[in-house]
């Protein structure tokens, strides 16, 4: 069973209830059906009266009332820790960061987790049910028969052996499946979102040809996966019913020798299914829930960072000293005052599933309030290096040091306060253009004052443009802020960092990318007063904005290459 969603149902109250109950009535239900063999057996025999017939009705409605109660129990249970487990995912997306591709997030919190009902409605209450009621009729089988239930007793086991080789490989196809649907789903997702920019490119028809490449090994998965279930089921029917045979055949041979009676040998013919039918149904649920098991998995990865792994087991981190880490007495750092040094020590970064590095033992220094462009060609590692920075990438090897102190053991959330980010591709949302820009700032956009907007909007250039629109700052915008320009857009971005004024360090990613010339000029004059007083890493391809930088850094193949001086000014 699933350790990490057994030890979220019992953190969650209502899964915990529900779930207990279901569970209760699956085996209340399992074990009636000794007493419906017992009934049964007497009437057929002669032994009791056919008014046993009314007992033996109750005992099937009660049977069905606990069926009808654990299926209405255990979705219940299904959707409230699906909930539990979305809301840990979507709480976990603002520091995922750009390294975790959002078709995927999308394909695991929506299908992926959807795909859990069979572990818990069926696959759980099956174990459970498998864990009690063989047992019981094991025991019963002792008391009215001996041999069969030796028998039983030496045949048992190898529903589960068998169960369990055929599961091994059912869940290295069912991961292989699973891992395709999320590539499936993830590509699609960025082709509809990039397809505008595919159609002006003409790229659109090759597309269309990589998601066929794509949705036909997603078929391939899936039949693999459906074949090896089939197997599965063939082989643990076919053992259920050599096991049955071996009970049966000398059941019936004592009883036409008189050495069994009627009732006897009737109670073990009903009793002996029921040992090997909870196992049975225990390995086709099994395969059944293969595949939300392998998102449960996929989701704790995401949900618990490699940093907190770390830290449970028994990991020391974050303990060094220094002006950034001063630690509170809630063990937190407190940020240092003005922009501080960043050191780069030897750091490697691969990226998972990737052999080939991102960034290939890089050592860099960044002084306090120095401007720094970061060039290269296109896969390079430049932006890597800012997701780095942003603790949105982890180290393989090496480590990231902000004024002495490993990045590792400051608190994230403390450290990008320290920062102002703006991306190559900004995200502004279906809201008014006050409430994009407020969002940079650390009050939030409900608590952020009007004219602390209003002046990060003039610093940006913002109000060009603004004054124009048809409610002005309040006017709002479409999904990734489609009535605008993408000179506009990215003004926004930057109007977002000039309302972080205490941010030390500013982080730009190529901001005037695509940019016609006039944008292009409003953005290098914005990025130069925001850029005052703070260290600034820019990574950049057009000469406006490397003429902002003191020194120039140059990336290739994810390695650093020697540095030169900047044209626009002095190297420090």
């Amino acid at each position: 069973m699933h350790r990490d969603l057994l030890r979220l149902a019992r953190a969650e109250r209502s899964v915990r209830i529900h779930l207990a109950c279901c569970l209760a009535a699956a085996v209340g239900a399992g074990l009636l059906v000794l007493v419906q063999a017992e009934l049964l057996a007497g009437v057929l025999s002669g032994r009791f009266a056919a008014t046993v017939l009314l007992p033996l009705a109750l005992v099937v409605a009660c049977r069905g009332l606990l069926g009808w109660a654990q299926g209405v129990l255990a979705g219940r249970a299904a959707t409230a820790l699906k909930s539990a487990l979305r809301r840990l995912l979507l709480g976990r997306v603002e520091g995922l960061g750009p390294a975790y591709r959002s078709g995927e997030l999308v394909t695991l919190a929506g299908r992926g987790l959807d795909a859990l009902d069979p572990y818990l409605t069926g696959y759980l209450p099956a174990v459970a049910v498998a864990g009690v009621v063989p047992l019981a009729v094991v025991v019963r089988l002792f008391v009215a028969d001996l041999a069969t239930a030796v028998i039983v007793v030496l045949t048992l086991p190898l529903i589960p052996i068998f169960g369990a080789l055929v599961g091994w490989t059912t869940k290295t196809v069912t991961e292989r499946q699973w891992r395709a649907l999320a590539r499936l789903g993830g590509h699609f997702l960025d082709v509809v979102r990039g397809l505008p920019t595919l159609r002006a490119f003409g790229r659109a028809r090759y597309q269309a040809s990589v998601i066929r490449e794509v949705a036909e090994a997603h078929r391939a998965a899936t039949m693999r996966t459906l074949r090896v279930a089939f197997l599965s089921s063939l082989v643990l029917e076919l053992v259920a019913s050599l096991s049955l045979a071996l009970v049966a055949v000398p059941v019936g041979l004592r009883l036409l020798s008189g050495s069994l009676d009627l009732r006897t040998a009737l109670l073990v013919l009903l009793l002996a299914p029921e040992a090997y039918l909870p196992l049975r149904a225990m390995g086709t649920r099994f395969h059944a829930a293969m595949e939300g098991v392998a998102a449960a998995d996929e989701v704790f990865a995401v949900v618990n960072p490699q940093q907190e792994t770390d830290r449970e087991t028994g990991q020391e981190t974050g303990q060094e000293t220094g002006p950034v880490a001063a630690r509170t007495g809630a063990g937190r750092a407190t940020p240092a005052v003005g922009p501080p040094e960043i050191r780069l020590e030897d750091v490697t970064v691969r990226y998972p599933g990737r052999e080939e590095t991102a960034l290939d033992r890089v050592s860099l220094v960044i002084r306090p309030g120095e401007r720094v462009a970061i060039v290269g060609p296109s896969g390079a590692g430049k932006s890597t290096l800012l997701h780095l920075l942003l603790g949105f990438v982890t180290p393989s090897e090496g480590r990231v040091l902000a004024d002495g102190t490993d990045l590792a053991g400051l608190d994230l959330d403390e450290w990008r306060w320290r920062l102002a980010f703006v991306p190559q591709r900004p995200h502004l949302f279906a809201t008014s253009v006050a409430d994009n820009i407020a969002l940079g700032s650390a009050d939030g956009p409900l608590n952020t004052d009007a004219a602390v907007i209003r002046a990060a909007a003039e610093a940006a250039q913002v109000a060009e443009f603004a004054g124009a629109l048809p409610q002005g700052y309040d006017t709002p915008l479409g999904e990734r802020g489609a009535n605008l320009s993408a000179g506009q857009r990215q003004r926004v971005a930057l109007a977002r960092a000039f309302c972080r004024p205490a941010a030390q360090v500013l982080l730009l990613d190529e901001p005037t990318a695509r940019l016609d010339g006039r944008s292009e000029a409003a953005i290098v004059a914005a990025t130069r007063r925001l850029a005052e007083g703070r260290t600034a890493i820019i990574v950049a391809h057009r000469p406006a904005m490397i003429d902002l930088a003191d020194r120039v850094v140059r990336l290739d193949g994810g390695a650093l290459v020697p540095q030169v001086p900047a044209q626009g000014g002095e190297a420090r």
